[in-house]
C-alpha cells in the first residue's frame, strides 16, 4: 500500500522559511513524477510544484518558483523549501505523485504565516 508521510510545518512570522519533508512508501518512486500540494482555507487542494524524475522543478504558477522542490530517490523522499512566507500560504501541505493517486493521501502538514 502506498503511504505518504509529511512533515516540517511549523508556525512562522511572515518573510521566514520553511523546509517540508515527505516519505513515500510502498513503492519505489524513483519513476515517477512527484508534487506537492497544499489545501488553502476556503480554496481546495491546489498544485504548489511537480519535481519530474530527472529532478527538475515544474510550476503551475511563476508566483510560487520560490517554493523550491528537490528528491532523494534513495530514501523515497521529497523536500519543498518555501522562502518568503506570506500569510496566503497558510494551509496543509501534502505530497504524492504527480498526478496524484488518489488513495494515498496523507495526513500532510500544516503551515501557519503569521505575525
Amino acid at each position: 500500500q502506498v503511504q505518504f508521510v509529511e512533515s516540517g510545518g511549523a508556525s512562522v512570522q511572515p518573510g521566514g522559511s520553511l523546509r517540508l519533508s515527505c516519505v513515500g512508501s510502498g513503492r519505489d518512486f524513483s519513476r515517477d513524477s512527484m508534487a506537492w500540494y497544499r489545501h488553502i482555507p476556503g480554496k481546495g487542494r491546489e498544485l504548489v510544484v511537480e519535481i519530474n524524475t530527472e529532478g527538475a522543478g515544474v510550476y503551475p504558477d511563476l508566483e510560487l518558483v520560490r517554493f523550491f522542490v528537490s528528491r532523494d530517490n534513495a530514501k523515497n523522499t521529497v523536500y519543498l523549501t518555501i522562502g518568503t512566507l506570506r500569510p496566503e500560504d497558510t494551509g496543509v501541505y501534502y505530497c504524492n505523485t504527480y498526478p496524484p493517486l488518489r488513495d494515498s493521501w496523507g495526513l500532510g502538514t500544516q503551515v501557519t504565516v503569521s505575525s
